[in-house]
Order: C-alpha cells, then structure tokens, then sequence
C-alpha cells in the first residue's frame, strides 16, 4: 500500500509541474511502459542511442489534446460534406490512378469551417493492422463497463495488471522492445509464449510496433473482461486457460466477435465500413474461430476519428487516452514518414496485407503481393500553426510497395490544406 501511495503522490508531482520533455517519454509514470523509461534514459544522457525523435513527436504528455471537444453534439455527418473547392484539389492528386486508390480527408484547422473531401470513400479493403484501433476501442469499452465511475481505475489496472502470452502472441514477425529496469539493457524480440507484460504494455507494443501477437492478447483480455465482469481484476492465468479450454468455440467466436463490433456499431459506422473478422495470429484459432471477415473502409475510419477528437469514443477521458496511445508510433512509417510532417504531431497506424501467386511467373514479394496488395494509413496531423487535418487512404495497388505512394501522397496532401 505505500508503495501504491508513493506512486500516486509521485505521478500527481509530475502532472502539476509538467516540464518540457519528449512525449511520450514523459508518460512513463502515467502508463507503466518500461519503453518510454528507456526512451527518458536515452533523452538525458544517461544511455547512448541512435534512436532520432522528430520535431513532431516531442509533444508533452499533458499537451495531447481533442480537437473536436467543442463540436461534441454535432452529428457525424454534419462533418462529411463536400467542399467542392477542396475536392478539386484532391481529386487532382489522382488523375492517371485507378481506383485502387481510396482517400477521405478532413481539415478541421478551423473548426466553424470544416472541409471534406473524399475519393471511394465507401470501397471496402482488407484493413490489416489499422484492425487493432478496433482492439483498442474494445479495450477501453470494456474498462468503462468494470469502472464505470472511475477513470483512474481503469488506468490502474492497464498498469498493473501483467497477463502471459501464451500461444496467443505467436508467429508474429515484429519484434517488441523489452527494457530492464535493473540493468538499463534494451532487448528488441519476438514475442514467446512466457513473455509476461502489464495491459499497458501490450496496448504499446499492439500499437507502436504493431505487433500482431500484442493484438490478439489485447482482444483476448477484453473477451475476458466481458466474460468475467467485475471478476476479471483478479483472474489467475488458470481460470482463464480454463474458460478457454471448457467453453464451446461458437460461444467464444460469437462473444470475440461482439467485442471488437459492436462498439463500433454503436458508433454509427456499419458493418460494411469496418468490422473484424479474426484474431491476429494463429494461436487462438484453437479457441476462437473466424466470423464475417474483415474489412475497413475510408469513411468508416474517418467516422472513428471524427468521434475520437469529439471524445465520444467511450468516453471523454477514453478517447484522449486512445489518442495519445496512436501517438507513440515506435517509427514514422509509408504516410507519416513525408518530410513534410516532420514538424507535425502525427497520431498514426497503417497497416497492409498482400497475397501472391508466384505460378503466374510475376515480381511478387513482401508488400508486393500480385494477387492482393492492401496497404492503408489512418492519421491525425498537427502542425504548430493550428493546421490540423484527419486523413484515411487505403490502396490495393497489385506488385509494388505502395509505402513511397502512401509518403508522397502525405506530402501532397499536406500542401493542399496548408495552402
């Protein structure tokens, strides 16, 4: 207990005499995240590092705000009308491209004004890993239903409640950052079945890294969250290994699969513009099975972001903490790695899916795939002049790697709206 109470006393002294520090290097005492201690050893001096944090991703802790607070009663589509000026310039970043090609923006750098602009806004694409932002919103509805009254609470548990991997987190080719506290020693890995890791950390390494096997452990704990109830804080490793091994597959499938929808339904974004399918990894297919595929699309993602800066996703506190969760991208990558953005807060996933058929006797390879090829970025760009936009673009563009389009693209974008 003195040990809780020192913790609390320390994390309510940072937060009231918050200093000019790298975010999210700062959030340690907040999350729990031996990442971002590392990253906070490297920014004094203290360790020796390579690691080059861009002017953008030097936000504070407490400066990650929601753009959208004021405007929380308005509708979703109140925010989805064409600016027909802005979709000229848009639709001029596509000639000469097919419609693999799908693009839903809005500038929200003056709130009274807002401008839409969309390009197939309504195709559906395989969403690899932009999936997890469902994972994660799942996530957090569940804590809302344990603690209802109490957002300090569900962090508590995000920080101290540690859960196995298991065969949950396996198969998956990126690595997770490991740090020791004691000895100050980084370890970049795959995830093994007796890696034990707090919520919080899994919540990171399912984001910043996108880690597949992080995102089926997070979808894991939600469905135990919501089969448990208020008996979930305390749920040993046993009990829960024997809910999966004792509970039919069908029951399991259909709850997973409420999990991770129906908050999204709730949002007003249909079953035709994201829902998910299946877990991330292999693993749980032992468990869990498949049920209505996977498919996302830009305006279905864009709907999301929109009510994220309203903070109606869940709620207020939720959606802000989603947000800075989005803004500890490990590495800018594909879209927000464009020169242009180097200066911008950028609040990000991307994820891809390719498929090949090397019988045909064509190029094929990673992110190259010639059958399918899906490669989509969600941001939210903040520039320090108030230029603040939100952005959804999924391609499906057949035997080449879409990421220096994704960047291009971003760079184009983004001199539309500064224009």
């Amino acid at each position: 207990m003195r040990k809780y109470i020192n913790y609390i006393v320390l994390l309510l002294i940072c937060s009231a005499f918050t200093t000019a520090s790298y975010y999210p290097i700062d959030g340690y005492l907040h999350t729990g995240i031996k990442r971002l201690k590392y990253l906070e050893l490297v920014k004094s001096g203290e360790l020796k590092s390579t690691t080059v944090i861009p002017p953008g991703a030097q936000k504070s802790y407490m400066d990650i705000e929601l753009n959208l607070l004021s405007k929380k009663e308005d509708s979703v589509g109140a925010f989805l009308k064409v600016d027909e000026q802005f979709q000229k310039e848009i639709n001029s970043l596509f000639r000469g491209l097919d419609k693999s090609y799908s693009i839903a923006v809005l500038d929200i750098s003056d709130i009274d004004s807002v401008r839409f602009a969309k390009r197939n806004e309504t195709a559906g694409y395989q969403p690899g890993s932009v999936g997890k932002l469902a994972v994660i919103v799942a996530l957090f509805n569940q804590l809302e239903k344990l603690y209802p009254d109490s957002f300090e609470k569900r962090l508590e548990l995000l920080r101290s409640k540690s859960v196995k991997s298991g065969v949950w987190g396996l198969t998956d080719e990126h690595t997770v950052p490991i740090f020791n506290l004691e000895t100050n020693k980084l370890l970049k890995r795959q995830v093994i079945a007796s890696d034990v890791f707090t919520l919080f950390e899994w919540a990171d390494h399912m984001l910043s890294v996108s880690n597949n096997g992080a995102a089926s452990i997070v979808w894991r704990e939600a469905l135990l969250m919501a089969a448990f109830g208020d008996s979930y804080p305390t749920l040993t490793q046993e009990q829960a290994d024997t809910y999966f091994t004792t509970t039919p597959k069908k029951e399991l499938t259909d709850l997973a699969n409420d999990v991770v929808n129906l908050p999204l339904r709730e949002l007003g974004i249909t079953t035709d513009e994201w829902r998910l399918g299946s877990f991330f990894t292999s693993g749980p297919n032992r468990y869990v099975g498949d049920k209505g595929g996977s498919i996302g699309s830009p305006v279905g993602l864009l709907k999301f972001l929109i009510q994220l800066e309203q903070g109606k996703v869940v709620d207020e506190a939720s959606s802000l903490e989603m947000k800075r969760l989005m803004y500890m991208t490990d590495r800018r990558i594909r879209y927000a790695q464009s020169p242009a953005l180097k200066p911008a807060a950028v609040y990000f996933k991307s994820g891809s899916l390719y498929k090949c058929d090397r019988s045909k006797g064509e190029a094929c390879g990673k992110y190259m795939g010639n059958v399918t090829n899906f490669m989509n970025s969600v941001a939210i760009i903040e520039h320090p002049d108030n230029c603040k936009y939100m952005v959804v673009l999924m391609t499906n563009v057949l035997r080449k790697n879409s990421a220096t389009d994704h960047m291009t693209l971003a760079s184009s974008v983004d001199k539309i709206i500064k224009r």
